[in-house]
């Protein structure tokens, strides 16, 4: 067979599922190596060139839609990046990636750091820019609308315990820890909520709300743009909804928008799941530091490094559990 005649979705199916794997494990092994030693910068380093060395053994025409930043802000992996190992060659897939998902979490060796990434056929994945993002996500199961960012918190908790037929009381809310959330956290604890509060990795935080052993229902609160996007494409292929709408601060921050093809008129718009990741797309994540959803990297004693990674397909609804083993000189 030819393989540079195989369809993108074809090579989703036969070839990059399991190798994306490989992927988020490298950046994971190399990540993993800075634990604790309070060095965000080497840590992401560490992993971005890993992650991308990694790329470059797959057999893909690769281009880096959500990455580190615009080419003058990161060496590598930047947005508009080409990678993989077939130029002009293989599958044209869009690549959104977070080599290291919680930076400050890895340097002071908190929980819930992973190396993320999700892959789709070209102009599958939303081209989110680096701003930030308020965000709304409840798991699978639910009818369809039931969230929406248009209305109030309490709306949403009343909307979503009504469909569980519990108490608003009884619903447990993900929330990242910041001082911008102070009053979504009081009205949520005013409702009798508990709040989980998070101190980074909102990419863990949204996905914990498709996991029953979690107790999480939903995820409130704003984040990263492009968490946002790979967050969605991780509840895209298990279920779940997810509402996202773009927060600027300032005039540079919309410019930058527009030049990601993000129109005036959308600024306000509520973005849902399949707006921000659409088509046949992969998920896969590695553990960095252990959480809720995945195991840290572990060294044992004979040297051996092993890891926890997640890997999801949305045309399939498969998701896969895989443990590594590395024998790393």
């Amino acid at each position: 067979m030819n393989t540079s005649k195989v369809s993108a979705s074809q090579t989703l199916d036969r070839v990059l599922v399991l190798e994306m794997v490989r992927v988020t494990e490298a950046a994971a092994v190399a990540a993993s190596k800075l634990i604790g030693r309070g060095d965000e910068k080497a840590a992401d380093a560490a992993a971005v060139e890993a992650m991308r060395k990694a790329f470059d053994e797959l057999y893909m025409d690769g281009t880096v839609v959500i990455g580190e930043g615009e080419r003058d802000e990161a060496p590598m992996l930047y947005i508009g990046e080409k990678v993989g190992g077939a130029p002009g060659k293989g599958p044209k897939i869009d690549i959104a990636l977070d080599p290291l998902e919680g930076t400050t979490i890895t340097a002071k060796a908190g929980p819930n750091s992973l190396a993320v990434l999700a892959a789709a056929e070209e102009g599958c994945l939303l081209n989110a820019p680096d701003t930030y993002m308020d965000k709304l996500a409840v798991g699978p199961g639910y009818p369809e609308g039931i969230i929406d960012l248009a209305k109030s918190p309490t709306e949403n908790v009343e909307a979503v315990a009504k469909a569980k037929g519990v108490s608003p009381s009884d619903i447990i809310v993900c929330v990242l820890d910041r001082p911008r959330h102070a009053d979504l956290i009081a009205e949520l604890r005013g409702l009798g909520c508990g709040v989980v509060l998070i101190g980074d990795g909102d990419v863990a935080g949204v996905i914990a709300v498709t996991d029953e052993d979690t107790t999480i229902d939903m995820y409130m609160g704003q984040g990263g743009a492009p968490e946002g996007v790979l967050a969605a494409a991780a509840l895209r292929c298990v279920g779940g909804q997810f509402n996202g709408r773009l927060v600027f601060r300032n005039e540079d921050e919309k410019a930058r928008a527009r030049k990601w093809g993000i129109e005036d008129k959308d600024f306000d718009r509520i973005y849902k799941l399949d707006e921000l990741a659409s088509g046949d797309c992969i998920f896969a994540a590695t553990g960095v530091t252990s959480g809720s959803l995945l195991d840290g990297v572990k060294r044992r004693r004979d040297g051996v490094m092993t890891t926890e990674s997640v890997v999801m397909r949305a045309s399939s609804g498969t998701v896969r559990w895989v443990k590594g083993e590395h024998r790393i000189s």
